[in-house]
């Protein structure tokens, strides 16, 4: 068999929610693959460290709220202004605010449509107007998308509407050459969730043991995802090694969804 290379020489990538956890892991992981990285995130301070992290390599840091389509689509202009040409695109930005059905605070649920759905459309918007023939794409959804909990039906929702959305992308694109993935990770190890953690030991106890009362099914694998578990996943999909692949979604969760 021939050899191929994972990342083309040049290549770059933009990635949302790069401040931290997911999107902070997937930037420094193209990086250290010789990928050109624009980082994009609402949390200037969040940036710099991501961009510390990746240590060294090209990157761009730019504060940029996903949920503002002109905000991305400037973002996609100076990310090939000053970096080349966007062949890769990665939509890790997201929100939770879980919360019973009848204590859904309407602010919420309208902010994470915003931010969960209008973010990933803004990302997939740009990435149409300019990713070449053998781009690719992976939103980050959720394996709430496919296995419902309570109190978290404002997520599942717009990570659900990701998805659909995102396969609708992998459809239009695939007539230019570019490719549209998901993955959707379980309980990982996120700023994001842990600051839902009140008991940080009784909260990991449970995610691994599940609770029944709450239709949650536990870890098989027996451990909480690294950033980086899920990262690999988004490395895999972006890279030449799946060029056959589109429009699919890898649930990466330990088992969690049976």
């Amino acid at each position: 068999m021939f050899e191929r290379q994972d990342f083309l020489p040049g290549s770059v990538a933009v990635v949302t929610g790069a401040g931290s956890g997911i999107g902070a892991a997937v930037a420094a992981g193209l990086v250290s693959r010789g990928v050109a990285v624009a980082l994009l995130d609402r949390d200037a301070a969040a940036l710099a460290a991501s961009v510390a992290a990746c240590g060294g390599g090209r990157t761009l840091a730019l504060t940029v709220d996903v949920a503002d389509p002109d905000a991305v689509r400037t973002a996609f202009a100076a990310a090939a202004d000053r970096l080349g040409p966007v062949r890769h695109a990665v939509a890790a930005a997201g929100i939770l605010r879980p919360a019973p059905l009848t204590e859904i605070d309407p602010a919420d649920f309208c902010a994470s449509w915003q931010v969960n759905v209008g973010g990933v459309l803004h990302l997939l918007q740009e990435s149409a107007r300019t990713l070449p023939p053998g781009g690719s794409v992976v939103v980050v959804t959720s394996n709430a998308a496919v296995v419902p909990r309570t109190s978290m039906a404002t997520y599942a929702a717009t990570k659900a509407a990701a998805a659909a959305l995102t396969r609708v992308a992998g459809l239009e694109l695939a007539a230019v050459g570019v490719r549209c993935n998901m993955v959707a990770p379980g309980t990982t190890a996120t700023p994001m969730l842990q600051a839902l953690w009140t008991d940080p030991d009784a909260a990991r106890a449970q995610a691994l043991a599940g609770e029944p009362e709450k239709h949650r099914l536990g870890i098989p694998l027996g451990r909480i995802a690294d950033p980086e578990d899920i990262a690999d996943t988004v490395l895999y999909l972006l890279s030449q090694q799946a060029r056959h692949i589109t429009m699919q979604q890898l649930v990466v969760d330990g088992g969690a969804s049976l």
